[in-house]
């Protein structure tokens, strides 16, 4: 099995962007959101356990997760979000680990995942965390305009997120993705060299 980093950052920091630029120059991504969205989709794996857990309410007619009512619940309740939690990431983890061992011609693995210090599921698996850091300001600003929510909602949901300091603490690189596209693809350049000779 090839080497397997971590990627994260808050939310509307970049992590989607710099992932597709690793991507790009030949790592193999592998994005838990992805998988998350899968085992929630019609039929998903995650959706028995999520229907007995919550109620039949929580699944819509075609059989997928009603993620506007669930978003609505675990905003509002720590409990009700550690029980969705405890559903969802010991099977994003499965699936994230399968997918990385499956054989690849990419140098390393990059696995994005947006709650990467939070779960605690990652570290002892994942060779290095890299982190990619915005000011919180610029943070709101991009994901108000991609997501079409307002300041409160972000702020709502960076409030469920690890602090800012803590993430860079716990970093062991850091992409600083507030200039342009091309300063985040000459560090994001450099950090595919140093992650190749790691």
């Amino acid at each position: 099995m090839n080497r397997c980093h971590g990627l994260t950052g808050g939310i509307g920091s970049g992590k989607s962007t710099v992932a597709q630029q690793l991507g790009e120059l030949g790592a193999r991504i592998i994005d838990t959101d992805q998988i998350s969205h899968q085992l929630t989709a019609h039929d998903g794996m995650a959706l028995p356990a999520i229907r007995q857990a919550f109620g039949a309410e929580y699944v819509t007619a075609d059989g997928a997760l009603d993620r506007a009512l669930m978003r609505q619940l675990v905003f509002g309740n720590p409990n009700a979000k550690q029980r969705l939690q405890a559903i969802l990431h010991p099977l994003i983890l499965t699936q994230a680990k399968a997918r990385a061992a499956t054989p690849t011609s990419a140098p390393y693995t990059l696995v994005v995942v947006p709650l990467l210090f939070e779960s605690g599921h990652y570290r002892d698996w994942l060779q290095r965390a890299i982190v990619v850091d915005c000011p919180e300001a610029e943070q709101i600003r991009r994901t108000i305009l991609r997501s079409g929510l307002d300041e409160s909602a972000v702020r709502a949901i960076m409030a469920q997120q690890i602090e800012r300091t803590a993430r860079l603490r716990l970093a062991d690189e850091i992409i600083r993705n507030e200039g342009d596209l091309d300063a985040l693809r000459n560090q994001v350049s450099q950090l595919h060299q140093r992650l190749l000779a790691a």
